[in-house]
């Protein structure tokens, strides 16, 4: 095992995968030159040079499809936006096209693509740099969400989103680029799709992914010192969900709580609550809670930034709801 910063995971996934396929390339705004906005591509352009580690303009919708175009004519990009807040430039190119290329071509052209870049709140950064569109891709056929929380699942699944052969869209936070944590020396695989409990309980299921799974992490340790024992489910995947995760897991505690960094309306959460109601309505011995952020754009004031973020103070009340403690 060895010790690696979330940024160093994503860069190594990326590098293993094109010294195996040289129809890989990495294309975004400062990805060479700069060694990535964030450093999650420090040392590729020196090692694969300028033609498969491409600096681009500032021009997502330009850039995007580029790397469509040339996914459908056999090579395999990864596009990195520097916060898929300016995704939303070259979301045509997403949805419109790679998305929809297999099916509107009768299966003659797929689109093995990734699209990576952070997602979310990273502080500071007022309402149109703080936005979680996981839903919104989420939404769309033909296109996979995976939105790991942590350095080991970030690098076996960017992997595997880079040998897909559909579009995959890649979602990472800023604020765990410093993440550390131990992973394998060796390759490994995480497939997409699959769901991991984080850690077992037998009380309250709490479902999570992307960094504000942490916030659960504290809320359990907290209600352990209460004997309140909390299972926790980090999707990794939010398109293709893991649906049989959640539901065994609801199955075994009769009682669920979503904790989603999203706005409510059409939310992950909502989808999740309506699964569980359809697959477990009677296991369930208390409503569903979600819990997600304030139903406005973000603020840029610390002190309403503070309220708006679900915190473990929110995810401990709606798990005493869900117990009628």
């Amino acid at each position: 095992m060895k010790t690696v910063q979330f940024r160093e995971a994503i860069c190594e996934a990326m590098s293993e995968e094109m010294r195996t396929d040289e129809s890989i390339y990495l294309i975004g705004e400062e990805v060479a030159e700069y060694n990535g906005a964030y450093k999650a591509s420090k040392g590729m352009l020196d090692e694969f040079g300028a033609k498969r580690v491409i600096d681009a303009p500032i021009a997502e919708l330009g850039f995007g499809g580029i790397a469509v175009g040339s996914a459908m004519n056999g090579n395999r990009p990864i596009v990195e936006y520097m916060t898929f807040n300016f995704a939303l430039v070259g979301i045509d190119q997403i949805i419109n096209n790679a998305a929809k290329i297999r099916q509107m071509s009768g299966g003659q052209f797929n689109c093995p693509i990734v699209f990576r870049g952070p997602t979310a709140s990273a502080g500071q950064l007022a309402a149109t740099h703080s936005q979680a569109f996981e839903n919104w891709f989420a939404n769309c056929p033909g296109l996979k969400v995976v939105v790991p929380s942590n350095p080991y699942d970030a690098k076996g699944l960017l992997k595997a989103a880079i040998r897909d052969n559909d579009p995959v869209i890649f979602m990472e936070s800023e604020q765990m680029y410093g993440d550390k944590m131990e992973i394998p020396e060796g390759e490994y695989i995480i497939p997409i799709g699959v769901a991991d409990i984080k850690r077992a309980g037998t009380d309250v299921t709490i479902v999570s992914f992307g960094k504000i799974i942490k916030e659960a992490y504290i809320a359990a340790d907290e209600l352990a010192k209460e004997n309140i024992s909390v299972e926790i489910i980090d999707l990794r995947t939010v398109r293709p969900m893991d649906e049989n995760a959640i539901i065994e897991s609801v199955k075994k505690t009769n009682r669920l709580v979503i904790l989603e960094e999203a706005w409510p309306f059409g939310s992950v959460s909502s989808e999740i609550t309506y699964r569980v109601q359809d697959l477990a309505f009677d296991y369930l011995d208390a409503p569903i809670k979600r819990i997600t952020t304030a139903d406005t754009p973000a603020p840029y004031s610390p002190v309403l930034l503070e309220e708006w973020l679900p915190n473990s103070s929110d995810v401990i009340k709606a798990v005493k709801e869900v117990l009628y403690l």
